[in-house]
């Protein structure tokens, strides 16, 4: 029978290297696919979990990972358009550089 162990490794080591991603990166696209893949994680852990419930009928954590999966999309989507936007104007991704945006 398989347990739960690899599964929540396997998570772990996307979570770390999102992780990673997110704090060595100088560039909005790969803070953006590392945020991602910390989502996944997230995601990976919700199926794990319900599948090694004792009562895995209830679907909630397939609720969850639709709701992140669907949250994911969204800040894709919306995320790109504001790097886009963003290069346009300043001709660069790196966030460091972008200081005339704070208020």
């Amino acid at each position: 029978m398989h347990t739960l162990t690899p599964y929540l490794l396997l998570s772990a080591g996307l979570f770390c290297t999102g992780l990673i991603g997110v704090m060595l990166r100088r560039n909005a696209i790969i803070l953006l696919a590392s945020i991602e893949l910390m989502l996944n994680a997230a995601n990976i852990n919700f199926v794990a979990f319900w599948r090694f419930h004792p009562s895995s009928e209830d679907v909630s954590g397939l609720v969850m990972v639709l709701f992140t999966i669907a949250i994911a999309a969204a800040e894709a989507a919306v995320g790109l358009a504001l790097v886009i936007s963003i290069y346009r104007h300043y001709r660069t991704t790196n966030p460091d550089t972008l200081n005339e945006l704070k208020g």
